[in-house]
């Protein structure tokens, strides 16, 4: 029997290129070499060699282990809608929703999933800190609107830090986004498949090296503590499980995407923050962790997501 013709993807552009870098190799070396033939590309170097062998009908089907802009937004996927070619993973309209964590937190809120107060600021329009503070009340939590990864996060506790942290968050982006701190645990939902989607396992997320889940606590080994399946009541696994389906249809995920909350300890609600329609799949990423206390070993999590897009 023929291998299967996998291109993967890893590496690009944006600020979450050493995260995708790490991926890319962790699904390379789970990949059973004896079912798949694998082509590896970095669109950073290898993106018109990577047109012209979709062009030649070199694949079967495209691996995407790309984050952020480029990658995960929807650009790369439109391409690849007009190529014909299949990929894992989310559409085109789906990715660059996700991306934009204003415009997610808008769908999401209409399908009643809780988010909390937030407040959009651009890089070229003057914004009134006090006026933030007003409307948000400190600590507040300041994102760039279209990066993962905690990349250019803060979170301020004083109006100066508020400024430093948009001066920051810039850096990386043009348009950010202020929300409401909202203390409490830390919860992420993976949800996998489309007729119909099933959440997999509710994981914990207890940061170790930081105060909150930043890059260093996602990405350093013994950064954070995963407990999965998370140690909660069911009504509140039962409700996060729905919010996470809910977000996962609204946006109109596909294969894969992971949907990340925190469960107020002031109120006992469940507010999402943001999903993700590639997740991280490194040795420390959570979707594999709550794949695997499915059931599934990260082999087979990785077929389950390749033969469903195999035409």
């Amino acid at each position: 029997m023929s291998k299967i013709k996998i291109a993967l993807l890893s590496g690009g552009i944006s600020g979450e290129r050493e995260v995708s870098l790490k991926t890319g190799d962790k699904i390379y070396d789970a990949l059973d070499k004896n079912k798949y033939e694998i082509f590896r590309y970095d669109p950073k170097t290898d993106l018109k060699q990577f047109f012209l062998d979709c062009l030649e009908k070199k694949f079967d089907v495209i691996f995407p282990a790309l984050h952020g802009p480029f990658g995960e937004d929807g650009k790369l996927q439109g391409m690849l809608d007009w190529l014909n070619v299949p990929y894992v993973f989310s559409g085109c309209l789906a990715g660059a929703l996700a991306m934009n964590k204003y415009k997610t937190k808008i769908i999401v809120k209409n399908k009643g999933v809780a988010t909390a107060p937030d407040f959009v600021v651009n890089k070229n329009k003057k914004f009134d800190s006090d006026e933030i503070i007003k409307k948000l009340s400190l600590p507040i939590v300041i994102k760039p609107i279209e990066l993962g990864s905690s990349v250019g996060m803060s979170i301020a506790k004083t109006k100066e830090e508020l400024e430093d942290g948009i001066e920051l968050g810039f850096q990386h982006d043009q348009s950010l986004i202020l929300e409401k701190f909202v203390k409490g645990r830390e919860l992420t939902v993976a949800v996998m498949g489309n007729n119909p989607p099933q959440a997999l396992p509710v994981v914990e997320i207890i940061p170790k090296v930081s105060g909150w889940f930043d890059y260093k606590a996602k990405y350093e080994i013994g950064g954070s503590e995963e407990v999965c399946p998370a140690n909660i009541p069911d009504e509140i696994k039962n409700k996060i499980q729905k919010d996470a389906i809910n977000a996962y249809e609204a946006i109109d995920c596909k294969d894969l995407a992971r949907a990340d909350f925190i469960w107020s300890e002031d109120d006992n609600q469940l507010y999402f923050l943001e999903i993700n329609t590639i997740p991280g799949m490194t040795a420390t990423s959570l979707a594999p962790q709550a794949a695997k206390a499915a059931g599934m070993e990260f082999g087979e999590f990785l077929d389950k997501l390749i033969e469903g897009n195999i035409k």
